[in-house]
């Protein structure tokens, strides 16, 4: 048995279209890929020629999972893709440039895409920033708060920030740069931010990637701004029970205390995007240079916050 969906120009049959993806919430592969059909003209320009690592759950989301990065054979040719070094060779990325790709890959199992914050003509050079506010145990309220701050600073580095939630447990800060830096850069750079930012309020945030020494603060993890790492896509649906959807805010929506990481779903993301205009509709277009060394903001001398402190 099979269902088709038209993507775009293309026709893309879903096989076992009724096979239980996210059984506690009742959806199949069908609602799935149907998802992925609904949000692509908000999604598609956010991700458009970044390469992608697949996050494909063939047993639906309450068996295990895997990364798929390497195209697999029976992809069709209509599939764009993009062939990058690694080190000992390389791997050859989908790009998710069309809503009929996306419809694909849900028929492939994969629940969620991840992307590169580089292109794939110039895979070196990043042209996005990720801020990931990881909370462990901590009040939502303290991430919209962090997520705020951080904003700040950027703007006060002449940069334009973007929020959404993670349909996790967090929240990204994203920014659009120009391209033109390297991920060396990029990452000191974003190390540079995330330790001010830490130092605004060392009782409940931090940058020690060593969990035990968090103490229930908020993670500021900078860690996807290097070569070949990746993170969830907007409008990307997470292998989580009630299928929560990585969904882009108005920076505003920072300031609702009704706002959680999973607040949006598949089913009810459609409702959200039939009401409002898209609020990163001019991520691209904000894209700024990188500020130089000089501008950026120094760490406070003395002890630093993670070295020991604990919070209150």
């Amino acid at each position: 048995m099979t269902e088709t969906i038209r993507a775009g120009r293309r026709q893309i049959e879903i096989s076992h279209p009724d096979k239980a993806m996210f059984p506690r919430a009742g959806l199949s592969k069908l609602d799935l890929a149907r998802h992925y059909e609904r949000v692509a003209p908000a999604m598609v320009p956010l991700v458009r020629d970044h390469p992608v690592a697949m996050h494909s759950f063939p047993e639906g989301v309450d068996g295990p999972g895997f990364f798929a990065k390497d195209v697999p054979r029976h992809f069709p040719d209509w599939i764009q893709r993009v062939t990058v070094p690694k080190r000992g060779g390389s791997l050859t990325h989908v790009l998710a440039n069309d809503a009929a790709t996306l419809v694909y890959l849900a028929n492939q199992n994969c629940v969620t895409p991840h992307i590169w914050t580089s292109r794939a003509d110039r895979p070196r050079e990043p042209d996005r920033i990720v801020f990931d506010l990881d909370p462990a145990g901590t009040r939502f309220a303290d991430v919209r708060a962090a997520a705020r701050t951080l904003g700040d600073i950027l703007r006060d580095l002449g940069l334009q920030p973007f929020a959404m939630t993670t349909g996790s447990r967090g929240l990204h800060v994203v920014v659009p740069i120009r391209r033109g830096r390297d991920y060396e850069e990029v990452h000191a750079f974003a190390r540079t931010v995330s330790g001010a930012l830490a130092d605004r309020d060392p009782r409940r945030l931090t940058t020690e990637v060593r969990k035990a020494k968090r103490n229930e603060r908020i993670f500021i993890d900078v860690g996807r701004n290097a070569y070949a790492q990746h993170a969830v896509a907007p409008y990307a649906v997470r292998p989580r029970p009630t299928a929560p959807v990585a969904t882009p805010l108005h920076w505003e929506e920072l300031g609702d205390r009704k706002l959680r990481p999973d607040r949006w779903t598949i089913k009810t993301i459609g409702d959200r995007l039939d009401a409002d205009d898209d609020p990163w509709r001019r991520f691209r277009g904000s894209a700024r240079a990188l500020p130089r060394p000089e501008r950026l903001p120094r760490r406070r001398r003395g002890p630093g916050p993670d070295q020991g402190r604990r919070p209150t």
